[in-house]
C-alpha cells in the first residue's frame, strides 16, 4: 500500500473517481513539476505520503498491535503531531508548524483510522476524544459521513467513509447506533439506504442482492453494487473496526439472507449477512478474489479489496467463506505487498488475524517482520505513552497539493489495487 493507496485506501475516494471520465484518467495532462515531499523519519514507508500518510501509519499500528508489537515513540509522535486543533486529521501534513485552516483538506477516513490506532495504543485519550468530537460534528443529516466533510471534495455520504467512522466510534467506546445526526439518523440508517436489499427491475440483479453501493449513481439515482463499499459497510453495520477477531464458530453464507423492506434490510445483522452473501458470490466468480474495477484496469486482481472482504466475512461470522480469499492472498499477494509498502503488509496482517492465520508465516513471508522494517525499529516492550508531540493544538496545515492534482493523484493511486480506503473512495461505482 503505497500512498494510501494502499492503505488503505482511504483517501482516494471512490466518490471522486466516480466523477472522472475513464478517458481522462487514461490520458491525464502532465502534472506540474513539484518537489517530492521529504519523508519524515517517524513515518512508515518511503512512498509519497501526500495521499495516505496518516492512514498507512494508523494501519501499521493496528496490524502491529494484533501481533504484540509496540511501535517506536517517534513513530507514534509523528501520528499524534498530524492532528489539527479541531481534532481532525488530514491525509498528510508536511509542515505541522502551520495551523490547519480553510485550505486544509480534512479527511474523515484518516481521522477514523487514527482514532482506531491511537485507541489501540492506549494513553491518547485526549487525542481520541477530540477526533471523535470532530467526527460527530461533521455527521451528515442522513447519519453518514463523506470523505472530506465541508471541503471542496465533499460529495456527500459514502459507504466507505461511513463504515470506517462507525468502527472508530466503537474503538473510542461509543455506540454507533447512539450517535445521531441533527436529523436523528445513525450510521446504520445511512448504510441501510445504500444497500441493494430488494430484487426489483432496474434496481439490482439477483446476484447483487445484499450488495452496497458507495453512493447512488449521480445521473440515475440507482445503487451500483460495489464490492469494496460492501466490505466497508458490513463492518460499519456491525459496528466493527479494522481489527477483526477470527470467529470461533462458522456461520454458513446465505446469498439470499436479506428480507426485502422499503429502505433496506430489516436489521444490522441481516444487513451484514446480505453483504457477506454478495461478497462470497463475487469472490467465487473470480476464483476467490476480487478484481479491480478501476478505469483502465484489465483482468487485474484487487489484493487490497480482497483483504477487505476477508475482514467483512470474518466479522459477520463466516469463517469458511473468509478462509478462501485468505488462502488466495497467502498464495498470491507477496509481490504486491513488496511493491505497495507498509499499508499492504498491514492489510495482510489484519486479514490473517481475522482469518486465524499466522502472519509470521504467511505464504512463506513473515509479514510482521516485513512491516516492522518499513519504519523505525519497534520497542522491545511497551512504555508509558507520553502523549507524543504537542499534538493538535499546535499543529495544522494547509494542503500543499492543489485540489485538482490531489484528485488525479488519488485516483491514480487507487489503481494499484488497494483497499478500504483508497479503495472505496477511489473506485468507479460499478460491479
Amino acid at each position: 500500500m503505497n500512498v494510501r493507496r494502499s492503505a488503505a485506501a482511504l483517501a482516494a475516494s471512490a466518490v471522486l473517481c466516480t466523477l472522472a471520465a475513464p478517458t481522462a484518467l487514461a490520458t491525464p495532462s502532465p502534472a506540474p513539476a513539484s518537489p517530492s515531499p521529504v519523508i519524515p523519519s517517524g513515518l512508515y514507508g518511503t512512498g509519497d505520503p501526500t495521499f495516505d500518510g496518516v492512514f498507512r501509519q494508523s494501519l501499521a499500528f493496528l496490524a502491529q498491535h494484533t501481533a504484540g508489537v509496540h511501535p517506536a515513540p517517534k513513530a507514534v509522535d509523528w501520528l499524534v503531531g498530524q492532528q489539527c486543533a479541531n481534532g481532525a486529521f488530514a491525509s498528510f501534513r508536511p509542515d505541522t508548524t502551520k495551523a490547519c485552516d480553510a485550505s486544509t483538506t480534512l479527511d474523515s477516513n484518516a481521522t477514523a483510522a487514527a482514532v482506531q490506532a491511537l485507541a489501540a495504543l492506549g494513553g491518547h485519550e485526549q487525542q481520541v476524544k477530540k477526533a471523535v468530537g470532530w467526527l460527530k460534528s461533521v455527521q451528515n443529516d442522513n447519519g453518514g459521513w463523506s470523505y472530506s466533510p465541508g471541503g471542496t471534495m465533499d460529495f456527500g455520504t459514502d459507504a466507505n467513509s461511513t463504515g470506517i467512522v462507525a468502527g472508530a466510534l466503537t474503538a473510542a467506546g461509543e455506540q454507533p447506533d447512539a450517535v445521531k445526526s441533527k436529523a436523528g439518523k445513525t450510521a446504520y440508517d445511512a448504510l441501510r439506504g445504500l444497500q441493494l436489499a430488494c430484487v426489483q427491475e432496474g434496481v439490482s440483479k439477483p446476484e447483487e442482492l445484499g450488495a452496497f453501493a458507495s453512493q447512488p449513481d449521480k445521473a440515475t439515482g440507482k445503487l451500483p453494487a460495489n464490492p469494496d463499499a460492501t466490505a466497508a459497510a458490513v463492518l460499519g453495520v456491525l459496528g466493527k473496526g479494522l481489527v477483526v477477531t477470527a470467529p470461533a464458530a462458522d456461520k454458513p453464507v446465505d446469498p439470499k439472507a436479506v428480507t426485502c423492506e422499503a429502505g433496506g434490510a430489516k436489521d444490522p445483522a441481516q444487513s451484514a449477512a446480505g453483504g457477506a452473501g454478495y461478497l462470497s458470490t463475487k469472490l467465487a466468480a473470480s476464483g476467490d478474489h476480487l478484481m479491480s474495477t478501476m478505469p483502465g484496469a484489465t483482468d487485474q486482481p484487487d489484493f487490497g479489496n480482497t483483504a477487505d472482504a476477508v475482514l467483512a466475512l470474518a466479522a459477520a461470522g463466516h469463517k469458511s467463506a473468509a478462509a478462501k480469499p485468505l488462502a488466495w492472498l497467502e498464495k498470491n499477494a507477496a509481490d504486491w505487498a513488496k511493491t505497495a509498502g507498509p499499508g499492504a503488509y498491514a492489510q495482510l496482517i489484519l486479514a490473517a488475524h481475522a482469518g486465524g492465520a499466522n502472519p509470521k508465516a504467511f505464504g512463506g513471508t513473515d509479514l510482521v517482520a516485513a512491516l516492522n522494517a518499513q519504519g523505525p525499529a519497534p520497542q522491545a516492550a511497551p512504555t508509558k505513552a507520553t502523549g507524543g508531540m504537542p499534538n493538535s493544538d499546535s499543529s495544522d496545515s494547509d494542503s500543499s497539493s492543489g485540489t485538482v492534482w490531489w484528485f488525479v493523484g488519488a485516483c491514480a493511486a487507487a489503481g494499484v489495487g488497494i483497499g478500504i480506503l483508497l479503495s472505496g473512495r477511489r473506485k468507479k461505482q460499478q460491479p
